[in-house]
């Protein structure tokens, strides 16, 4: 009775053994990722699908629309930081001059260096591109380009400009809302500062 318990262990021991021996596939490599807590886990990676699509109308103007005011913004956002910085020179320039024949001659003494700077470059914008220069620099000196022209030209020549603006469908008082009406031009704006150097 012995031998017949013998045989059947080492019947079972055979046959455990060939079962652990290893065939040509039996170790497959993959990649592998370790998580933050240190244990590893087999993964794999598909391949890449593409999958194509029409663009619907209403997708189709948004992105043109999208590339069109993009354009805009790289094209005047460095005429609003001129203006920006110009504005901040002639107010430290003008804080402690009383006498306004003085104040006129320096005022006029930087619009004649920014027409001899910007005046071509300026003067072949399209209407569209004015129109998001004067939002870009509302944004950048906090004051809309009627009251800026009122202050340092007079109400006669802002009323002027703004009759003209208002022909070509536009208004020197427009507005800046980052959060609301304009947050895609703000998202652009952004960019494109990171593009000039002018945040990091």
């Amino acid at each position: 009775m012995k031998y017949f318990f013998l045989f059947i262990f080492l019947f079972f021991s055979l046959q455990i053994a060939h079962a652990q021996t290893h065939g040509a596939n039996d170790t497959i490599k993959v990649h592998a990722y370790v998580t933050p807590e240190g244990d590893t886990i087999p993964c794999g990676y598909f391949a890449q699908v593409f999958v194509y699509t029409k663009v619907n109308p209403k997708w189709k103007k948004y992105w043109v629309d999208w590339n069109r005011l993009r354009n805009a913004v790289y094209v005047t956002y460095p005429y609003a930081k001129a203006a920006s910085f110009t504005i901040n020179e002639i107010n430290a320039r003008l804080a402690n001059v009383k006498d306004e024949g003085q104040r006129k001659a320096i005022i006029h003494s930087k619009e004649k260096e920014l027409r001899q700077q910007f005046g071509d470059k300026i003067t072949q914008l399209s209407i569209y591109q004015g129109k998001v220069l004067m939002k870009l620099i509302r944004r950048e000196t906090g004051d809309n380009c009627y009251e800026i022209i009122k202050e340092y030209k007079g109400g006669f020549n802002a009323g002027f400009w703004q009759s003209v603006a208002y022909i070509f469908g536009s208004s020197l008082k427009q507005n800046y809302d980052a959060a609301n009406d304009d947050k895609i031009m703000e998202a652009i704006v952004k960019d494109v500062e990171k593009m000039y150097g002018y945040r990091i």
